[in-house]
């Protein structure tokens, strides 16, 4: 039976920022070519940027429980452990459309990404997978890298159904995003969900359609 990517629906979520001060960060540095063999969605996150988030050279079925870390990567910086908005720079997600990038993010717990500037495929891809991409203004980002950069984690509220990034002191700003996206993200749906929502006015259609052209079907007893 066909069914939809099951996501978690975003109205208004609450996380801890994890400030990733790079620009151009590719997919590949998300999660790197060779964990590209499955298309399960799942087993990708402990990946999430592999070449930077250990000392060793990653392969697929290797344990990540004993490998070196990289203490100088911010994704192992206690500080930001159980983040779930990215922060990052200038076209984030460029480099090749691999769909496991948003569901390598996705596994290790991201749902909103905040960036200058996203590569259009990524961008796309992170909404069919469950996250919010969004857009900022360049000054708007710089006071967010400021914030997230101090001893205490930044803790951000962004509110989907309005549009809003709140830190609950100084920081207060409204976003852009498109209304058809909005709705699928609020409901959790991918483009199969949304399609299958319409299912009862599918089948309605289908009904009448072959009511009136009958030739449309053949008994499998009739056919050569």
């Amino acid at each position: 039976m066909l069914e939809g990517f099951k996501v978690e629906p975003i109205i208004c979520h609450e996380g801890i920022v994890l400030p990733m001060d790079r620009a151009n960060v590719d997919t590949d540095a998300i999660i790197p070519k060779q964990f590209l063999k499955s298309i399960r969605r799942t087993g990708f996150g402990p990946h999430l940027f592999d070449a930077w988030r250990y000392l060793d050279v990653g392969a697929p079925g290797m344990s990540c429980a004993e490998r070196p870390i990289n203490p100088d990567f911010v994704l192992n910086d206690k500080r930001y452990f159980g983040s779930s908005i990215l922060l990052a720079r200038e076209n984030f997600g460029c480099g090749s459309s691999r769909e496991h990038a948003p569901w390598a993010l996705y596994e290790s717990g991201f749902r909103v990404l905040i960036a200058t500037s996203f590569a259009d495929i990524f961008f796309n891809n992170s909404l069919k997978n469950g996250i919010l991409p969004i857009v900022l203004e360049r000054s708007s980002i710089e006071e967010l890298f400021t914030a997230s950069s101090k001893d205490i984690p930044l803790k951000l509220l962004v509110d989907l159904q309005n549009q809003t990034i709140s830190d609950y002191k100084n920081f207060f700003k409204k976003f852009n995003f498109d209304s058809g996206y909005k709705d699928r993200l609020m409901k959790g749906l991918d483009e199969i969900g949304l399609t299958l929502s319409n299912k009862e006015l599918i089948k309605e259609f289908e009904e009448k359609r072959l009511k009136a052209r009958p030739w449309l079907t053949i008994d499998p007893s009739e056919r050569l």
